[in-house]
């Protein structure tokens, strides 16, 4: 058998896994036979028009028709640049990734643009770029990314031509030219068989093939699952690789083994992931995580003609509501771990959620999110732009507002979030420091006044070889406890781990608490760290009570913040966040106060926060074994 040890990519910052809980939830509504009785063939479960239904795709894509069209213009012109394996190499020689990145995806763009464009006008116009987009996928090595290939093989820097990988790039791709091959053999066959004969081998042996042949996949679960990481890549790679064999798979034998393989690695993927549907890879991973989910649930329920609907379980509405109570406003949202500060969500794919699992919460934070601008497009994962199209009616007649929810309590991810009539919203967590996507950032908080950001948390720059390698990640400084809004305890930050954790964490209506002696080091000599939070109405009211056996190094409290700092008061620190102000009080007798600016040159921070963000360092002036410190974080009304 063939040996596989991949780093994960998009999140391996775990080496073990959780609580696990065999919930099984779809294997114990559908068994392998049954499953295989009840499969839908010969793509007879597609409901979209054909391609030359013109008045079909005229109806679907409504207002949008043109939009697409022109997209697909400005695609004739795209020339199609090859990924040199010099790109794939440039991973290992700097950590460079976007080098090969932003080639594929400007191709992968270019060919979904094309297949939208020909079949909105269906003149035949964009036929013949589109056989251009096929051939330059077709001559590729592979279709991973430099980041995701290098542990199929070891000691090489390239994939094998033999050895295709199955990562997100690649089922994505699956996805995407199955779509192609579906909806344009017929006009390709015009111009000349075997284009759609080299696409039909190429869907079968990069993706249909491997998945069948290969079963040692990290993050498939479903065959040598031993405990370990599964995070977003598993239904994210799993629905593509359904989805393929539901348009490419003509041997019904092995369409039900994939069919039924992807739905024991869902299983996997469902008893993994907390029982309370929080995403602890943040908001920016939630279309990724949660959405991929919902994405293969709908697309098992097509395949099986809805015999297998997923729609009535809690876990799955829990995981899909996740979006809307992390949401602040403005465009703002709750960022623990690598996710960013902005964002909100795709409203077709949240109204398409909030329809599927019966969530007036999501249908509104749907028509919340939705502007004069969106357009379904979702870039080469074209199985969620079409299937947007059939929501757009109704999410755009839909009137219920967006209220955002008063308090929300993850028990199992510890994630903790309340909303004040006052205008706070405050959010704060618990947890441990090997979660997907880890940050050392246990007991850490967040606050926006007036749904703008006054103590932050900075989130990740641009992914990097050293963002996911975990003996160079925790140099980074976004990743560093030290970076957050947490105590540094007698001269030690967090540490990486999943020992590191919190311990006896408690929330209420108005209140978060959390004991962090355990996210940090036995040499600290913490007997006991406990923050508690307190909210009311503007004002947030955090309160350290320590216990510490030898005092080596004076404490420091850090809270990040942006904008103009002003600590030329004694015992208050004034921020000045584009006109949102904030107070920051603390006990001038025993605490020292200094700022430290950070410039920001990742364009990945710098497009959320600006050129800088500050650290505000809080030092005991004395060497402290017992004690309390208190603080008070005070919004101003907005100049």
């Amino acid at each position: 058998m063939k040996k596989l040890f991949i780093i994960a990519v998009a999140a391996l910052c775990a080496i073990t896994a959780p609580a696990y809980t065999e919930r099984n939830l779809i294997s114990s509504r559908i068994g392998k036979d049954e499953l295989k009785e009840i499969l839908v063939s010969d793509q007879k479960w597609v409901k979209f028009p054909a391609y030359t239904d013109r008045a079909g795709w005229d109806a679907l894509l409504g207002d949008y028709k043109e939009e697409y069209i022109r997209r697909g213009e400005v695609a004739l012109s795209h020339d199609w640049p090859r990924v040199k394996a010099t790109d794939y190499l440039e991973f290992y020689r700097s950590g460079n990734r976007k080098i090969m990145e932003d080639p594929l995806s400007a191709n992968n763009n270019a060919v979904g643009d094309l297949l939208l464009a020909e079949l909105a006008e269906g003149k035949g116009r964009f036929i013949d770029q589109l056989i251009n987009g096929v051939y330059a996928a077709s001559e590729m090595t592979t279709w991973s990314l430099s980041a995701h290939i290098h542990r199929r093989s070891p000691k090489s820097s390239l994939q094998p031509y033999d050895k295709p990988v199955i990562d997100l790039a690649a089922g994505d791709m699956g996805n995407l030219f199955s779509w192609v091959y579906y909806f344009m053999n017929a006009e390709f066959d015009k111009v000349n068989p075997e284009i759609s004969r080299r696409l039909r081998h190429e869907l079968k042996t990069r993706i249909l093939d491997p998945y069948l042949d290969y079963d040692k996949w990290w993050w498939d679960g479903s065959r040598n699952y031993k405990g370990g990481l599964l995070n977003n890549w598993t239904p994210w790679c799993l629905s593509n690789v359904l989805l393929t064999a539901m348009l490419m798979e003509q041997d019904r034998d092995r369409y039900a083994e994939i069919a039924y393989n992807t739905v024991l690695g869902m299983d996997k993927f469902l008893n993994y992931i907390k029982g309370d549907g929080a995403c602890e890879e943040g908001p920016s991973y939630w279309g990724h995580a949660a959405g991929k989910t919902l994405d293969y649930v709908e697309l098992l329920s097509q395949a099986t003609g809805g015999k297998v609907d997923m729609g009535d379980e809690k876990l799955i509405k829990d995981m899909g509501e996740y979006i809307a109570r992390s949401y602040v406003g403005d465009g703002w949202v709750v960022n623990f771990a690598d996710a960013s500060a902005r964002g909100g969500g795709d409203p077709f794919l949240i109204y398409r959620y909030g329809k599927a699992v019966d969530s007036d919460l999501l249908r509104s934070f749907a028509a919340e999110q939705l502007t004069d601008g969106s357009i379904p497009s979702n870039g080469r994962d074209i199985y969620r732009t079409f299937a947007s199209f059939g929501i757009v009616p109704e999410l755009k007649s839909w009137l219920s507002d967006y209220k955002c929810p008063e308090y929300t309590w993850y028990p199992e991810t510890e994630f903790c979030y309340i909303s004040t009539q006052q205008g706070l919203f405050f959010a704060a967590k618990g947890g441990f420091n090997s979660e997907s996507h880890n940050h050392n950032d246990v007991g850490t908080f967040s606050l926006w006044a007036d749904k703008y950001p006054v103590i932050i948390d900075a989130g990740v720059g641009t992914y990097t070889r050293q963002t996911f390698n975990n003996k160079e990640r925790y140099k980074i400084w976004t990743m560093q406890s030290g970076w957050h809004n947490l105590p540094v305890i007698n001269g030690y930050e967090q540490q990486y781990g999943r020992k590191f954790k919190a311990r006896d964490t408690k929330a209420g209506r108005n209140s978060f608490e959390v004991n962090l002696k355990e996210a940090y080091p036995s040499e600290a000599g913490i007997n006991s760290w406990i923050r508690t939070y307190k909210i009311n109405g503007r004002e947030v009211r955090i309160n350290d009570r320590f216990d510490i056996n030898e005092v080596k190094s004076p404490n420091i409290v850090n809270f990040i913040s942006r904008g103009d700092i002003d600590a030329s008061t004694p015992g208050v620190v004034y921020i000045d966040s584009n006109g949102h102000r904030t107070a920051l009080y603390y006990d001038a007798s025993r605490l020292a106060v200094k700022v430290e600016d950070k410039e920001l040159t990742d364009p990945r921070l710098s497009n959320v926060w600006g050129a800088k963000i500050s650290r505000i360092s809080l030092t005991d002036k004395k060497m402290t074994n017992k004690g309390t410190y208190t603080f008070r974080v005070k919004a101003i009304n907005k100049q």
